[in-house]
């Protein structure tokens, strides 16, 4: 992975933990947690990694997260609709968007 997109994915990650509080927006939890990208980052113009596009989850509640990605965005446990995880941050798939379109490379 090249000092870009490390720098990158450690940008993502800082800024959307510092916002949550470094804690699971679900339990409260502090350790072994994950900065979940909502929309996932190959549906995202330049990749998905702004804040507006993420939530800080534990293991436990990624897995939970992860669910809709990988049924196709078919299904999802009650809660982890994306529009109710952008509105756990005071998102919106819109601004998420806008966010990405305006991140400089």
């Amino acid at each position: 992975m090249s000092k870009q997109k490390k720098l990158i994915r450690k940008t993502f990650r800082d800024s959307v933990f510092g916002r949550d509080g470094h804690r699971c927006v679900f339990c409260d939890i502090n350790k072994g947690l994950d900065a979940h990208h909502i929309t996932d980052r190959t549906l995202m113009p330049k990749g998905g990694y702004v804040i507006e596009n993420g939530i800080t989850v534990c293991q436990e509640h990624h897995l939970v997260a992860e669910i809709w990605h990988t049924s196709q965005h078919q299904k999802w446990a009650e809660g982890f609709h994306p529009d109710d995880l952008y509105t756990k941050i005071g998102s919106s798939y819109g601004k998420a968007v806008i966010a990405d379109n305006l991140r400089i490379l």
